[in-house]
């Protein structure tokens, strides 16, 4: 790809570690409920992934995988990794999006207390979370309950779930994975003091609150070997809390970003599609966590929130505060946003309305193909 001066910083050949991106323009993981009842993704949801290879990101990051099949679902019809079937249906979206030339990696999650999807949720305490579970995501709705604390066994159990699940994502031909330690999911509620009213050894002081993801992206690099991409995306905000900031500030995060380094990450992908960019990329002093980020640990940085305006996204990469733009809901209508950008067409708002039959691959398209038939109407 030509390095032109006046070429968009986000459409420069970039690189996580050894594996080399086309450009630095990411799909963030977004949950799509798509997967079968049973947690297989599904033809439909390799198309979907294609789509975005196609339209020119440089790399995409897949939906949260739950990580075992006792207590980390997240909601209906979400993907897994935690069998053959579902290694099978992964296989075919690896391989779709590889055909078209780009990278991907897939998230890794626990739900933890907001699972929406299991009888008992498990967490590091018993602490009701706050908020109300999300609409559209399976049949239970209102307040979330409060969890079954987790054992020591339980905790184990969780690390082997996360590894087994990142030797299956290697198996099937994904570039690396992404331990999922942000919105408030289960490595979240241990970083979080407000849900983890643990003692030593994974609660008390901030080390010992990070210590779980530091151990299992440790346990991930050493079951997989240093030719596989392990990171981790961090956020402050809780999708149930979008005001909650690390209460020490930079402190904090000079100690959680250590934490993870020391274990082997290979990137830092800190989320902050809640309220944007300028609000959660920084603390409430103003220090801009993306940079502290990359000055601190010398690891590639992918920023969000708001990253699809051109302008920002320049501003950022520019001014050294991340190495990689990920985009998320925008990503949706605008599949094709780099070439969009590359090309100078103007990149389409999203709308919620693109939900209006659910938050499935195949609501998107009803919508789309409702859209469609609006537009040609009043041609």
């Amino acid at each position: 790809m030509t390095t032109h001066p006046n070429l968009h910083p986000a459409l420069r050949p970039g690189a996580l570690q050894h594996l080399q991106l086309a450009n630095r323009y990411v799909v963030a993981p977004m949950s799509r409920a798509s997967a079968t009842d049973d947690g297989i993704p599904t033809e439909a949801m390799a198309r979907y992934y294609a789509g975005f290879a196609t339209g020119g990101f440089g790399l995409i990051i897949a939906e949260g995988a739950y990580t075992d099949l006792c207590h980390a679902q997240a909601y209906g019809n979400q993907p897994g990794l935690c069998n053959d079937a579902q290694e099978a249906g992964w296989q075919g979206v690896t391989n779709a999006v590889h055909r078209a030339g780009r990278r991907i990696i897939l998230q890794l999650i626990h739900a933890g207390a907001v699972s929406q999807a299991v009888s008992v949720p498990h967490a590091p305490s018993a602490v009701r979370p706050t908020g109300k579970m999300l609409d559209g995501y399976g049949p239970n709705r209102g307040p979330y309950g409060t969890p079954r604390a987790l054992s020591g066994q339980d905790i184990r159990d969780i690390k082997a779930g996360f590894v087994q699940a990142a030797v299956r994502a290697q198996s099937v031909g994904f570039d690396g994975v992404e331990v999922h330690c942000a919105n408030g999911y289960l490595l979240d509620q241990f970083l979080t003091p407000e849900t983890n009213l643990r003692d030593a050894p994974y609660g008390g002081s901030v080390e010992n609150r990070i210590r779980l993801t530091a151990e299992i992206i440790a346990d991930i690099r050493a079951a997989t070997g240093g030719g596989f991409l392990t990171g981790v995306r961090l956020s402050q905000a809780k999708a149930t809390q979008p005001d909650y900031f690390w209460h020490g500030g930079l402190a904090d995060a000079a100690l959680i970003f250590a934490a993870v380094a020391e274990a082997g990450a290979g990137f830092i992908h800190l989320a902050s599609e809640v309220k944007g960019y300028a609000y959660h990329s920084s603390t409430p002093d103003g220090d801009n966590l993306c940079h502290f980020a990359r000055v601190t640990t010398g690891l590639p940085v992918i920023a969000n929130g708001g990253l699809q305006d051109p302008d920002l996204a320049r501003d950022v990469l520019n001014k050294g505060e991340a190495d990689f733009v990920a985009i998320g809901k925008a990503a949706m209508n605008n599949p094709d946003l780099p070439d969009r950008i590359a090309r100078g067409r103007p990149v389409e708002t999203f709308t919620y309305d693109l939900f209006s039959h659910g938050v499935s691959i195949e609501g998107q398209a009803k919508w789309q193909a409702e859209r469609s038939g609006i537009m040609a109407v009043g041609a």
